[in-house]
């Protein structure tokens, strides 16, 4: 929190030399990255349910409200909003089928942003070790790394608990498995996926390097591929666990071990402040505007009431 805190005082002090141009840019990169990947999760339900017209407006609204959420709430919140919207804005849809959808996406996410870490683990000497990983100040996890039992009781019940949910949904779900094997129907045609999901991630992938790329020069930081890449590799890593809102905290941790003797440390926490700021500001304007338009009001949890009841019903589908 004080490594946070340094950083917002850090970004006061430096926002009268900050060049807004730049920033506008960054923003409509943001909002261009966000529309990407709407379209690829509108592609994934349209595949799963080809005999259903999916509108593209609606599945944008209900992405849109979960980033939204997403980034005042912490573990993922906004995710059941987008979930419950994108099942009402689909006729006849089941919530199973849905969720699975969210999985056809992290195909593309995990590839590429394991490539990146790859690529910075194997090219650059800039990333902290696991053995430095407790030390690095405002790291969330630091305590687990230090406490190894901790972890591995924590793992062991995420497990167990994966596991009785899975056997729970089993049991309570009809045609479980086939609701899941329908999500994944894009996957049946390589060239469909490549065409219609792929390449919407692909632009998503290059839009958030681009918001990257604009924001350095905001704040007056050498730009490069390079450093665009390392500042990605480290908001990759912050959102593993999801502990805080955005992941505040862990980024600025890795980018201050990153770019330790290469970029001052008041500037560069600036740099992630603002970098910060910019897509939270962005995700949350676009978001609660889309929580307004769709549901009429701005308070997101009223489309959660009826999911229980709605659930229930699913449940008794065949």
């Amino acid at each position: 929190m004080s490594r946070v805190l340094d950083g917002i005082d850090a970004f006061f002090d430096q926002l009268a030399a900050v060049d807004f141009l730049p920033v506008f840019f960054a923003v409509l990169a943001q909002l261009a990255k966000l529309t990407c990947t709407s379209m690829a999760w509108r592609n994934v339900l349209a595949a799963a349910y080809p005999t259903t017209s999916v509108k593209r407006p609606r599945i944008f609204a209900a992405y849109l409200a979960g980033v939204g959420v997403n980034a005042l709430i912490p573990m993922r919140a906004g995710d059941a909003v987008r979930i419950v919207l994108a099942h009402r804005a689909i006729p006849d849809s089941t919530y199973t089928t849905v969720v699975s959808s969210t999985l056809v996406l992290s195909i593309f996410d995990v590839t590429a942003a394991s490539t990146l870490l790859t690529w910075a683990v194997v090219t650059q000497d800039e990333l902290p070790g696991l053995r430095e990983l407790p030390r690095l100040r405002s790291f969330e996890f630091g305590w687990l790394l230090e406490n190894p039992l901790a972890a591995q009781l924590l793992i062991a019940a995420v497990l167990i608990t994966a596991v009785i949910l899975g056997i729970w949904i089993h049991g309570h779900v009809l045609n479980f498995w086939g609701r899941v094997r329908q999500a994944f129907a894009v996957l049946s045609s390589p060239l469909d996926y490549l065409r219609s999901v792929a390449f919407w991630q692909a632009g998503d992938w290059t839009f958030r390097l681009v918001a990257i790329w604009f924001l350095l020069d905001a704040f007056d930081i050498p730009q490069s591929i390079e450093y665009v890449l390392l500042v990605q590799v480290s908001a990759s890593l912050a959102t593993l666990l999801p502990l805080t809102p955005a992941g505040i905290g862990t980024e600025q941790a890795f980018l201050l071990y990153v770019f330790s003797g290469t970029v001052p440390s008041s500037k560069l926490l600036a740099f992630s402040v603002g970098l910060k700021f910019m897509t939270i500001a962005t995700n949350v304007v676009a978001g609660f505007t889309a929580i307004g338009l769709t549901l009429r009001t701005l308070r997101f949890r009223e489309a959660m009431e009826p999911a229980e009841k709605e659930e229930q019903e699913e449940q008794e589908k065949p």
